[in-house]
């Protein structure tokens, strides 16, 4: 058991004040109501005393007690109870087994001499059933045996409600509504006076113990149960509290919330009814009474009158915080809620949360502590704060007055222990990291993600990097002095970026790669500022670093201007011909950013197309030049001239072909020929240059795609001439010409190639080709016939509608009338309409309306 000083023992009355020099005169019961005191005494006398509160300096409270009058009852008897009824300003004095009727004030029995006689205990009903606020309600344990009676009790009169019979002896009773809690002979139970249900609670031995039936709350009884327990029951018969431990021979038990309060022979013991522990005993030896009225708990020993004055939650709860116990400091708090306004309760609680966290933090359990920061909704500057230099120097906070904690800084709460201070620091990392896009941020982000770019560049943390390049808001000056400080350049580029400084970021990246300071962030910086460029709208930026870029790598270099978006270079912000002319002096990256123009955005401008032809013919001659053998390199920007000259139709060809002649390029020169039209001459390169029959049969494809069908069966035909053309022969043109008849059967016609055919052919040498020229033949004809099948099918059909015009005769006459003009016909010629109406035709030729009545449509 750990201790809590929860109350003080402050003397109410003393002995002198009451009893005088009557050594045999005992105190019997008490009752207080307000600044009232009541004191009934063994000798049947009554006293009244006004009790006087002060609070000293130090904060602890005192009580004087003023004696207003005593008073005899008349009896040899002792006051057995007294309780005060205020709303009658009554007093209700049980002695002698009769209840008496008295003024608060002047302790006069009322004049009709109202009184309840035949009880031997009393209790009020402080739930009451009636709604009469002018009277009170009283349930006492009558003289007959087994009975219980409820009284209404008015300011001079007394009237019985109900009797009630009980199973047993009943020896305590509390009331709340309907319900009376009885402490019978061997057991305690529940009773429903108004419908006469009863509920067994649990058993006791009255031979052993004393009986305590205590109203604690709406519904509610306090018990004192076998072995010790302190047990709580509702008036359904169930516990909704874990019992409280206290002795076995306990004499009395109040409630001052969240406590439970009991006497024994030698001590007052305090339990809280929140985690049933016990929180503090107080030494005190002959006290037989214990009652708690409206909040105020007074003791009583058979010769004096004590007050046990709660100390302020508020303090207890300090005091349990400075004593490290944190989750008993948080219990009693939040069982305070109900004592304290909503408000006020708020403020405290989060002070309280707050303290509790920085009790946790200071022993390293981080978790706990980060979740009482964030249910105190702490100012999280104040964590910050413990940490030397990561608050902005701008910054301008100041701690909490009163202080939440007791440390000045961080090396004073881990005494300088650094694996406790690293453990501290990645704590800051992940909390403040957590909470700076929260509510907890609460306007501080400024100090937030300046301290935790200084606690991730201090570890070199990766997620310095990530910081940076997200949405921030550190501090410029602070957080780049740091960087410096720590010589986290790369990041500190990214700041300046960050904050638009552009020019100063990428400076700062040059000087890294150009080895003019150490920062090993990246291996690929050059790539990194190359992208940067790219992506960068700042054209002046751009071409102040490009030289420096393109002196680097062209082929990477150049990359700041083939890479812009589509829509930036649409917008020709950057001008092909000022990159041209930039890229002058880098023949590669002069080549990788004409192909761009030409091929990527397929722009048609004949410069381009030329200069890059031209670029490609330079690089292929000058390596023959170089070397006899053709290295990968010659091949594949061979390739590239090769697809540019047939691809683009921009370039200026006759320059080109200038170019080419005598440089040993064939193929170019097929390519050429080929473009200006002159095929004979570019078949006769590939023939019987270059050897290259199936490259010849290509060109006729390539030059013919998207022409008619006769343009191309002329190109396989010359080719084919070009086979057989008379003079030496060889037998490669024979198979040549066989493979392109048989695998290009149908683009021939097969009337004139077999006019051309050597007679030493056989059929089988050419049953391909005059298989596919049947096919295609029989194809051709069958289709045909079809057309003049449909031709004729339609034109019957127009014939059978003609006829079917024509079916009907019309009777012309000097008596039929034109419709239009209304004058008889001279001639037999006339115009038809469908709905037979007749005109003459040049009244129809002149009219460009339908006649009005009837409507004669369309002309026949």
């Amino acid at each position: 058991m750990m201790s809590t000083k929860a109350f003080t023992l402050v003397s109410a009355v003393e002995p002198e004040l009451l009893m005088g020099d009557k050594e045999r005169v005992s105190i019997e019961c008490v009752e207080c109501c307000g600044k009232n005191l009541y004191v009934g005494t063994s000798d049947g006398f009554i006293y009244h005393f006004l009790l006087e509160e002060r609070t000293l300096p130090a904060g602890t409270a005192t009580f004087t007690a003023t004696k207003q009058l005593h008073k005899h009852l008349g009896f040899k008897k002792p006051v057995s109870e007294l309780r005060a009824a205020s709303a009658l300003n009554r007093l209700l004095v049980l002695c002698d087994n009769s209840i008496t009727l008295v003024n608060m004030l002047s302790l006069e029995p009322v004049p009709s001499g109202a009184r309840i006689k035949g009880a031997l205990a009393l209790a009020l009903n402080e739930n009451p059933v009636s709604a009469d606020p002018f009277c009170v309600e009283v349930c006492i344990i009558s003289v007959k045996r087994r009975t219980i009676q409820v009284f209404m009790v008015y300011e001079d009169r007394v009237q019985i409600v109900r009797e009630v019979s009980t199973p047993e002896q009943p020896l305590a009773v509390a009331v709340d509504g309907h319900f009376l809690c009885l402490a019978l002979t061997t057991q305690y139970i529940i009773l429903n006076y108004n419908t006469g249900a009863s509920q067994d609670l649990f058993p006791y031995c009255s031979e052993e113990k004393h009986p305590i039936v205590k109203r604690i709350g709406r519904q509610e009884f306090l018990l004192a149960g076998p072995g010790g327990l302190g047990m709580f029951a509702t008036v359904a018969g169930i516990s909704q509290r874990a019992p409280v431990h206290w002795s076995e021979n306990v004499l009395g038990a109040a409630v001052c919330f969240p406590y439970v309060i009991a006497l024994d022979q030698e001590f007052i013991t305090v339990h809280s009814m929140l985690d049933q522990q016990q929180k503090q005993t107080l030494p005190f030896k002959e006290g037989h009474i214990l009652q708690d009225f409206e909040g105020r708990v007074i003791v009583a020993t058979s010769k004096g009158v004590y007050i046990l004055v709660p100390l302020p939650l508020e303090k207890q709860i300090q005091d349990l915080l400075a004593s490290r116990r944190v989750e008993e400091a948080l219990v009693l708090a939040k069982g305070a809620r109900r004592n304290i306004p909503k408000e006020k309760f708020q403020v405290m609680y989060r002070r309280i949360l707050q303290q509790a966290g920085f009790i946790q933090f200071a022993q390293l359990q981080f978790l706990e502590a980060k979740e009482l920061f964030r249910s105190g909704q702490l100012d999280v500057r104040e964590l910050i704060s413990l940490y030397p230099f990561l608050l902005p120097t701008c910054s301008s906070f100041t701690r909490s007055h009163p202080p939440l904690h007791e440390y000045a800084d961080l090396n004073q709460l881990t005494q300088g222990d650094q694996e406790k201070v690293a453990k501290c620091k990645r704590f800051l990392m992940s909390y403040l990291n957590e909470v700076r896009s929260t509510e907890v941020a609460n306007g501080h982000r400024e100090d937030i993600d300046t301290a935790l770019l200084k606690l991730y560049a201090e570890a070199d943390h990766d997620s310095l990097l990530d910081l940076l390049v997200t949405e921030n808001a550190c501090l410029l000056t602070d957080s780049a002095a740091w960087l410096e400080k720590h010589k986290k350049y790369f990041a500190l580029g990214l700041l300046y970026h960050y904050n638009n400084q552009d020019a100063a970021a990428v400076q700062l990246w040059v000087d890294i790669v150009n080895g003019d300071i150490q920062d090993s962030t990246r291996a690929d910086l050059y790539e990194y500022i190359v992208d940067f460029l790219t992506y960068s709208s700042n054209q002046e930026l751009v071409w102040k670093y490009a030289d420096w870029v393109l002196q680097k790598s062209e082929e990477v270099g150049v990359q700041v201007f083939t890479k812009r978006s589509l829509d930036e270079q649409q917008e020709n912000s950057f001008n092909p011909d000022d990159i041209l002319r930039c890229l002058q002096k880098y023949p590669k990256a002069l080549v990788k950013y004409l192909e761009h123009l030409v091929i990527d955005r397929r722009l048609q401008k004949e410069e381009y197309h030329t200069h890059l032809a031209v670029l490609y013919l330079d690089t292929v001659l000058q390596h023959r030049a170089g070397t006899s053998g053709k290295s990968s390199e010659v091949t594949e920007t061979q390739a590239k001239l090769r697809r540019l000259l047939q691809k683009s139709d921009l370039y200026r060809v006759h320059f080109l072909m200038e170019r080419v002649q005598g440089a040993g390029l064939p193929m170019e020169s097929a390519i050429l020929h080929g473009k200006l039209e002159e095929h004979q001459k570019a078949l006769h390169i590939l023939v019987h240059e270059l050897r290259d029959f199936s490259g010849a049969q290509d060109y006729c494809l390539w030059r013919s795609e998207g022409r008619d069908p006769h343009y191309r069966q002329q190109l396989f035909h010359t080719l084919l001439a070009m086979y057989l053309s008379p003079g030496p022969s060889t037998p490669e043109l024979a198979v040549a010409a066989v493979d392109l008849l048989n695998q290009h059967a149908t683009e021939f016609d097969a009337a004139q190639v077999l006019q051309l055919l050597p007679g030493t052919w056989s059929v089988q040498l050419l049953c391909p080709f005059l298989t596919g020229a049947m096919r295609d033949s029989v194809h051709t004809r069958r289709t045909a016939q079809v057309a003049v099948g449909l031709a004729k099918s339609e034109n019957l059909i127009y014939k059978y509608d003609k006829m079917k015009l024509k079916g009907s005769s019309v009777r012309l006459s000097d008596k039929k009338l034109c419709q239009m003009c209304q004058n008889p016909f001279r001639e037999p010629v006339f115009v038809r309409y469908p709905n037979g109406g007749l005109v003459h035709t040049h009244c129809a030729a002149s009219r460009h309306t339908n006649p009005s009545s009837p409507s004669p449509g369309t002309r026949t």
